[in-house]
Parts: C-alpha cells; sequence; structure tokens
C-alpha cells in the first residue's frame, strides 16, 4: 500500500463511521489540515500521527511480508 492508499483508506473508514475530518481531527489529537492532507496522499504525513489516527478508527498499524509478484 502506497500514501495515496493509506489516505484513502483513512477517508473511506472515516465515512463508514460517519465521523466528520474534525471530528476525527479531535479524537486523534491532530489538526482537521493534517487529516486532509493525509487522506489526500501527502507523502511527508508523520507516521505518529498516521497511528494516532488509524488508532481512533479502530486500526493499527502493522508491518506485514511484501508478496512477491512470482507468488
Amino acid at each position: 500500500m502506497d500514501v495515496e492508499g493509506i489516505g484513502a483508506f483513512v477517508r473511506a473508514k472515516r465515512k463508514e463511521l460517519r465521523l466528520t475530518q474534525l471530528e476525527v481531527a479531535e479524537l486523534a489529537k491532530v489538526s482537521d489540515r493534517f487529516l486532509r492532507e493525509l487522506e489526500h496522499g501527502k507523502p511527508s504525513a508523520e507516521i505518529g500521527k498516521v497511528i494516532d489516527v488509524l488508532a481512533v478508527l479502530g486500526f493499527d498499524l502493522e508491518p506485514v511480508v511484501r508478496r512477491s509478484d512470482s507468488e
């Protein structure tokens, strides 16, 4: 998953939970500007803040082994 994919995931889950950007930002203790930029795939988003936003939405960020295309 790339940065744009993470942003799209956050946006989809936020909407699924019927939360506004401002509500999620307040719950995650980040700015609404940060959340907007994250949802738009800003490549320099701070990982700690991304983890905080994902936690508010009920998710953890965990490393996974990447499978090669030949598998």
